[in-house]
């Protein structure tokens, strides 16, 4: 067996056929399927079965692949490692956000890193919940994953910082006279909430509760983006991280009080190598807590 044929079983159960797995790896199609055959025939088990929506992992399959993914990953990080030390780092750091935290701080971050390793290739997962950002550690896909502190952080996370949460209000609030609402004043406002398994809107369940106020939801939705938009438009108020604010709506926002802080940290695979050291370091240098200014 070798990574090669890894990486293109790995392809196939990603893409759900041979063809398309062969455009994605630039490679003749007829390799591909040598090649799964090949590792089929070595493994002595079938690993995938052809239905009417095309491929998928049998149940023996979808074990297979796990340990090989792990495998590849591991040959990258190794490969990315070898040549650190001539501050040639090349390879694929791997990245999952937690929806709306360090918005504004990662790209600053990830855009110091290219310009020290210009040959590293990042690719960024904003996933919505922590079930999501579970299962992509589970795959052993992650290097870095940036979220809100929970229960369940890990006991190694970094803390980088404090995220300061804002409310959004529609053109022409009254509370958009004050430079920062009280919560109690928001009684009998609907509110714009977030997916219900993700950190954005249990840290805005908590809010509502501790202060009294029913958690009305007027619409869910799955982006800070959307979020704020639609509650500029005056569908109801939303309750998102300051970082997270588009750009042309800082004059509908203001922070409230009792303030709302949320601990942001970094969790890093075990064994961390030198890109996500070097990501790390960079976003501790990242500002995190600041005291949010309205705009008139």
């Amino acid at each position: 067996m070798s990574l090669r044929q890894y990486e293109y079983a790995l392809a196939v159960a990603d893409e759900g056929s041979v063809t398309a797995a062969a455009e994605r790896l630039r490679v003749a199609q007829p390799s591909v399927s040598q090649q799964i055959r090949g590792l089929e025939r070595e493994l002595g088990v079938q690993l995938f079965a052809r239905t009417p929506s095309g491929l998928v992992p049998t149940v023996v399959g979808r074990a297979f692949l796990r340990e090989a993914q792990v495998a590849v990953n591991a040959s990258r990080r190794a490969r990315a490692t070898a040549r650190a030390g001539a501050d040639e780092l090349v390879g694929e750091l791997t990245v999952a956000v937690q929806l709306g935290f360090g918005t504004r701080q990662l790209p600053g971050a990830l855009g110091a890193l290219r310009r020290r390793f210009p040959r590293l290739e990042v690719t960024v997962f904003e996933e919505p919940s922590s079930a999501e950002l579970d299962r992509l550690g589970r795959r052993g896909v992650l290097d870095l994953a940036l979220m809100a502190a929970c229960e369940q952080t890990p006991d190694d996370a970094h803390h980088l910082g404090d995220e300061e949460f804002v409310v959004v209000l529609g053109a022409g609030h009254p509370r958009l006279a004050a430079d920062r609402v009280e919560l109690s004043g928001l009684a009998g406002e609907p509110w714009v909430r977030f997916d219900r398994d993700g950190a954005l809107d249990a840290v805005l369940l908590n809010v509502l509760r501790d202060n009294d106020l029913t958690p009305s939801a007027v619409a869910r939705v799955s982006q800070t983006a959307t979020a704020v938009r639609w509650a500029a438009a005056g569908l109801g108020v939303t309750l998102v991280p300051a970082s997270a604010v588009p750009e042309g709506h800082a004059h509908l926002v203001r922070p409230v009080f009792p303030a709302v802080t949320q601990p942001v940290v970094a969790v890093l695979r075990k064994g961390p190598g030198p890109a996500e050291t070097a990501l790390l370091e960079l976003l501790r240098r990242e500002t995190w807590s600041h005291s949010f200014a309205p705009v008139s």
